[in-house]
C-alpha cells in the first residue's frame, strides 16, 4: 500500500531542537529500523535458533526490496558493504585497450575516483575530467566529452556537492552509441530520486545504504547487468555465493557454479545477521512511499532555498535535483556561520566554498526558515 506523502517526522528518531538538513551525509534512523536492529541483536544472542535457510532468506527479501527501487529483477542485485566495493567489482571486470579514456566529473566523490585512477595506471588509460560551466548543464558538458575513444563513463545521477542533475538516459544513449562501458554511483540519489535502471541499462551501478536508502552503515547495493552474470568475475570467492551453499552438510563438496544471477558478486558474509533486518525495515518504508511524491515534497523545501539565493544574488545551478542544494558563501565569516549553526542546532555540511543542504520528509518549511536565520550574519 502506497502511503500518502506529507510530513513524516514521527517515523524518525530525531533529537528535540535539532534541525537536521544533512541526509546526504547520513540519514537519521527510522524508528522501525532501530526496532528491527534491536530484535536482530536478540536473535544473534541465540545462534542455536538460527537455521541454515535463515542465512539466506533475509538476503533474498532485501534483494527484492532493493530491486523494486532500482526497477529491475532481484536477480540483478548483489549485496555489498560499500560503494567502493561495488566499484571495485566493476573495475575488475572492465578491460580496455591502452589509450582509451575514462570520463569522470570534476570533484567526483573519492570512492568513484580512486578505482578509475588505479585502472588508468594499470591499463594505461586516460582520465578525462568534466568540469562545470555557467553556460551549459552538466549533462551537456559530459556529452561533449564522449567520443570514439571513450572506454568508460563513470558518473553519478547528481553531483554530491551541490545536487547538479545529470540526465542518465542521454548519457547512456551516447555511451552505447560508441560502445563505451557505463558505471553509476547512485549513493546520492537512490531511494529519493526515481530511476528506471533497466531503461538506462548501465553495466554496473552502486549505492550505499546509509544515506537516502535510510538503512545501516556497511550494507549497500550493486546492480549488475545481465551481460556480466556469467562473464563477470566476483571480487572475492565466498562459500555462500556458490550453488547449493544452503546445504551446510555438503559445503566441502566444492563446486564451480555460482548461485543465480548477480548473487555471485555478493560480499562475503552477506547474510549480515545484525544489519539485514534493519535494511529491510528501511526499504520497506521507502517502497511504501511513492518516489515521485517524495522528490516533489522535498523539492518544496529546496525551492525556498532557490528563492533565497535569487534574492541574495547567489549563483544557481542551471539544473538541480530536488533533494540536494548548495548555498555558496558570499563574503561570509565562515567561523561565525559555523558557530551560529552549532548554537541553533542546525546541521548541514560544508562542501568546498558552499553549504550543502539535503532535507528529507522529516523536515518542514520552519526548518528552512531556521537555517536562513543562521545565515543572517
Amino acid at each position: 500500500m502506497i502511503e500518502k506523502i506529507n510530513a513524516q517526522k514521527d517515523l524518525f528518531i530525531l533529537e528535540e531542537g535539532v534541525t537536521y538538513l544533512n541526509c546526504s551525509y547520513m540519514s537519521p534512523m527510522l524508528k522501525s529500523v532501530r526496532a528491527a536492529g534491536l530484535h536482530a541483536l536478540e536473535m544473534r544472542a541465540s545462534p542455536w535458533d538460527l537455521s541454515a535457510t535463515e542465512w539466506f532468506t533475509n538476503a533474498e527479501t532485501l534483494r527484492s526490496l532493493a530491486a523494486n527501487i532500482f526497477k529491475t529483477s532481484n536477480d540483478n542485485i548483489a549485496l555489498i558493504p560499500s560503494a567502493s566495493y561495488g566499484l571495485a567489482v566493476a573495475g575488475k571486470n572492465l578491460n580496455l585497450n591502452p589509450g582509451k579514456e575514462i570520463i569522470i566529473l570534476e570533484n567526483q566523490y573519492p570512492s568513484n575516483y580512486y578505482i578509475w585512477e588505479h585502472l588508468a595506471e594499470t591499463q594505461k588509460l586516460q582520465i578525462v575530467v568534466v568540469q562545470k560551466s555557467e553556460t551549459k548543464t552538466l549533462t551537456e558538458n559530459i556529452l561533449e566529452k564522449i567520443n570514439a575513444n571513450t572506454g568508460i563513463v563513470a558518473i553519478p545521477n547528481c553531483h554530491w556537492m551541490d545536487g547538479a542533475y545529470i540526465d542518465l538516459q542521454q548519457i547512456s544513449d551516447a555511451a552505447k552509441k560508441i560502445g563505451s562501458y557505463f558505471v553509476l554511483d547512485l549513493s546520492q540519489s537512490l531511494g529519493v530520486l526515481p530511476i528506471d535502471i533497466e531503461k538506462i541499462a548501465p553495466d554496473f551501478a552502486v549505492s550505499v545504504g546509509y544515506k537516502w536508502m535510510l538503512g545501516p552503515y556497511s550494507l549497500g547495493y550493486l546492480y549488475v547487468s545481465k551481460r556480466w552474470h556469467q562473464l563477470g568475475e566476483p571480487l572475492e570467492y565466498s562459500w555462500a555465493t556458490r550453488y547449493g551453499s544452503e546445504n551446510f552438510t555438503d559445503l566441502t563438496n566444492y563446486v564451480k557454479e555460482y548461485r543465480d544471477g548477480a548473487r555471485k558478486f555478493d560480499m562475503g558474509e552477506f547474510s549480515q545477521i545484525n544489519l539485514l533486518p534493519m535494511a529491510i525495515a528501511a526499504l520497506q518504508q521507502i517502497n511504501n512511499w511513492e518516489m515521485n511524491s517524495v522528490q516533489s515534497q522535498i523539492k518544496k523545501l529546496t525551492d525556498k532555498i532557490i528563492t533565497y539565493k535569487e534574492s541574495n544574488d547567489l549563483p544557481q545551478n542551471s539544473e538541480g535535483v530536488g533533494h540536494i542544494i548548495n548555498i555558496p558563501f558570499k563574503e561570509v565569516n565562515t567561523n561565525k556561520l559555523r558557530e551560529n549553526l552549532k548554537e541553533n542546532k542546525v546541521v548541514v555540511s560544508f562542501r568546498g566554498s558552499s553549504i550543502r543542504v539535503s532535507p528529507h520528509l522529516y523536515n518542514t518549511e520552519e526548518d528552512i526558515e531556521k537555517l536562513f536565520s543562521c545565515l543572517d550574519i
